[in-house]
């Protein structure tokens, strides 16, 4: 009896071991379900290494060097920009910051502060009576007729920057009084270039028709070559302008001043 439990006790440890050899020993279940269980909190960066490197102490606090201007990260995503490349040249809005752009503001410039202008500042005339300034509000006519009345109303026009339209008139006006055929045509030219050209910085309102009608007026210039633009732009002032002038501070204050020297004398 003792021979047989002895050898079944030999069967099952030599069962047991052969077992533990194909499934592995409790400790290694153990390590390989804890293993296996995803962990409820992702590990502290600091303590992540790959396998194989030597940690090298804390991370330093300084911050990273910057990059050049030229230089940047693949990864990380550049700001919108409000201003624009300087590559479309071909703009004609001036909205870019290109050379073209700047060598036209420099032209620009230059031609506010060289371009000819043949009618003076302010035109010769002498002292305007109460009756006349208080004639100007009568008649748009009368103000334009009166030399004193245009240099006031030139004055008013030059704040609404629009002073143009009435040098573009005083322009025509003084074509008309040439004769002379060279005069004309370098006056015509002079017109042009100053007040009709879209190229120039005090180009006046005209519409398309009446900019036909110059040009091919200008292949042969005469004293009324400006004659429509010159009925469009008094118009203009007439029915724009006009209104307001007699609203303003410098009308008002005229015709207080001319009034109240009026009555000391």
């Amino acid at each position: 009896m003792v021979p047989l439990l002895l050898l079944i006790a030999g069967s099952s440890r030599a069962a047991a071991g052969t077992l533990t050899g194909l499934l592995g020993s409790p400790a290694a279940w153990e390590q390989q379900r804890a293993a296996e269980e995803p962990l409820e909190h992702d590990p502290p960066t600091a303590t992540v290494y790959e396998a194989g490197t030597q940690y090298a102490g804390p991370a330093s606090a300084e911050p990273p060097l910057p990059m050049s201007r030229h230089e940047t990260s693949p990864t990380t995503v550049q700001p919108a920009s409000n201003h624009r490349p300087n590559a479309c040249c071909f703009c004609w809005c001036c909205c870019c910051s290109c050379s073209w752009n700047e060598d036209r503001e420099r032209a620009w410039r230059a031609s506010r502060e060289t371009k000819l202008e043949t009618i003076p500042n302010c035109e010769a005339c002498s002292k305007p009576t109460t009756e006349e300034v208080r004639g100007w509000a009568q008649s748009f006519d009368k103000l334009m007729k009166s030399p004193a009345g245009r240099n006031v109303f030139r004055e008013f026009l030059r704040t609404e920057y629009s002073e143009e339209n009435m040098l573009f008139w005083l322009a025509c006006e003084e074509l008309k009084t040439e004769c002379n055929k060279h005069t004309i045509d370098e006056k015509a030219r002079t017109i042009y270039e100053d007040y009709i050209s879209i190229l120039s910085p005090k180009e006046v309102s005209l519409d398309s028709r009446v900019r036909e009608v110059i040009n091919r007026k200008m292949q042969e210039p005469s004293s009324h070559t400006f004659d429509d633009a010159q009925l469009q732009i008094y118009t203009l002032m007439h029915r724009d302008s006009y209104p307001r002038f007699l609203n303003s501070a410098i009308y008002k204050s005229l015709l207080q001043n001319v009034s109240r020297s009026s009555s000391e004398s």
